[in-house]
């Protein structure tokens, strides 16, 4: 394992604790506590992308504090599976407060101890040996409530037989108030028939990040992966890319990956002009190969703004981050990082330009991550049992309708803006002074803007909101149903945006109630 411990050596763990101590698979104690009882899966079926059976497991729900943070908590998941899983698609969905969280598969007996939520460092979980040991599954952009990972018919992550699922999660709660949320997650899987691809993981990171104070920066690296394929394995450069997924945090606006080398050096592959809570993993159908494009590797940069007085720098909390996960056809893994070094370019249009240089290393793939056998091809589709509390478990929790309720007081503007809109609107960034929704920026004079805003993202004559109307009042229908219709009979999404749910009845019932008393500005 000398080339996993120069991976963890060189990467680091994105602040999600320890990088060393685990023992090889295979070697370490057996887990603490039996595995659960559990109940035969469903009958598969058949469904998007020739996915044929998904199974759905809910971890336990917590209760945040005003405020609070936890950023080096994990969470796992025995699958008890006796033979392979092969993943077309990957749902994560949850409550909110999920800031970031990144989701790997190893060996059953790493990492031993019982399911459920547990603090990292006290197994000492390194999210680069997961990915050495096992593979990497999943990562969540950040602050996102539902995010699909899905990959064309035939591509797929494998779980090898009596392995089970670990992520290093990070929550928190912006609001003045608590906030209980939940997790579940969901794997979509094929027959062994229908795969074509197993995808390995690479990382892009640039960690010597320096955002000066009152300014906007970018900072780029050109990475060169073919240089670890010929370190490594002494072979040409073979890589199509099927997946790409950016991380930064609040003061994000900008991100941007490129082919680096060959005639198609500086095509983009993926791009993002704004920080926002939604999904934003891109799959590639077609894949780029970009051996075959004569490319060398690849280019990201990073962009952000920053409004405070001191400098921010690569890290958790208030901190910043420059990250890329890509999911590829590929012998490597491979973690390429601009540790140090970082350098200013210039001023171009008044954005601070940096780069710095990017070091590659790799280790060739856990050889588990083979295709199926002739044995699975042969066989009926391979479904693990669900533990008894995931038995028909959807995806995620229905959407209700909000009924009239009691709410909760105080009912004034000034604890709306402090329960409801910094936590839910400005945070996820939708709403912030940076690219607001709809011209929505609910950041700074609250009271007037929201009785002088113009609805433009839906065919109403109703305004934002009505005092003492709370039917009349567009902001209400938004949040209190599930498909608010507008005029012409469309249905337009409900806030929070990309939310399974609605916000907790006494807080739709808070904006209600204030509406009713002829919206003040208290």
């Amino acid at each position: 394992m000398i080339l996993s411990a120069l991976l963890v050596a060189a990467c680091g763990s994105d602040g999600h604790g320890p990088t060393a101590g685990i023992e090889p698979p295979g070697s370490g104690p057996e887990p603490t506590a039996p595995p659960p009882a559990t109940t035969p899966a469903p009958e598969p079926t058949l469904g998007p992308q020739g996915v044929q059976a998904v199974v759905t497991h809910a971890f336990e729900d917590i209760t945040l504090g005003p405020g609070e943070e936890i950023p080096a908590d994990c969470v796992s998941w025995t699958l008890n599976n006796e033979e392979a899983l092969y993943v077309n698609t990957v749902t994560l969905a949850n409550g909110g407060a999920y800031h970031h969280s990144n989701w790997f598969v190893v060996p059953e007996e790493s990492y031993a101890g019982p399911d459920g939520r547990w603090l990292c460092s006290e197994r000492e979980f390194s999210e680069d040996i997961a990915s050495v040991i096992g593979t990497v599954l999943f990562a969540q952009s950040t602050q996102s409530v539902v995010e699909e990972q899905e990959f064309a018919p035939g591509v797929v992550v494998k779980i090898p037989p009596r392995h089970k699922i670990v992520s290093a999660i990070h929550l928190l709660n912006p609001a003045l108030r608590d906030h209980e949320t939940y997790l579940r997650l969901s794997l979509g899987l094929i027959h062994p028939r229908e795969v074509d691809v197993i995808l390995s993981a690479f990382r892009l990171n640039y960690g010597a990040l320096d955002i000066p104070p009152q300014s906007e920066a970018r900072f780029t690296a050109e990475c060169d992966l073919s240089a670890i394929f010929d370190a490594i394995i002494q072979k040409p450069f073979e890589l199509k890319l099927h997946w790409v997924l950016p991380h930064y945090h609040y003061l994000g606006n900008y991100f941007s990956v490129e082919i680096l080398g060959g005639p198609r050096d500086g095509e983009v592959i993926h791009s993002i002009e704004s920080f926002n809570a939604e999904p934003n993993g891109k799959a590639l159908v077609p894949p780029i190969d970009l051996g075959a494009a004569g490319a060398h590797g690849l280019r990201m940069t990073c962009g952000y703004r920053n409004p405070r007085d001191e400098s921010v720098r690569f890290g958790v909390g208030d901190q910043e981050m420059c990250v890329m996960l890509g999911l590829a056809e590929s012998e490597m893994l491979m973690s390429a990082n601009v540790g140090a070094d970082n350098q200013v370019d210039g001023v171009v249009d008044g954005i601070v330009m940096n780069s710095g240089p990017c070091v590659g290393i790799g280790a060739p793939r856990n050889p588990a991550q083979a295709l199926p056998s002739a044995e699975e091809l042969a066989a009926p589709l391979y479904v693990p049992e669900s533990l008894p509390g995931d038995v028909g478990l959807p995806v995620a929790p229905p959407c209700v309708d909000t009924p009239v309720s009691l709410s909760e007081p105080p009912t004034t503007l000034a604890s709306i803006s402090e329960a409801i809109f910094t936590g839910s609107c400005v945070f996820s960034a939708c709403h912030d002074d940076q690219a607001p929704a709809g011209g929505l920026d609910l950041t700074q004079d609250v009271y007037e803007t929201l009785l002088a805003h113009e609805v433009t993202t839906a065919e109403t004559s109703l305004p934002l909101v009505a005092p003492g109307d709370p039917e009349g009042s567009w902001l209400y229908r938004l949040l209190s149903q599930c498909e608010p219709r507008d005029e012409a009979g469309r249905v337009v999404a409900h806030m929070p945006r990309n939310s399974p749910q609605l916000l907790a009845p006494e807080l739709v019932n808070k904006v209600r109630d204030w509406i009713l008393l002829g919206a003040p500005d208290d």
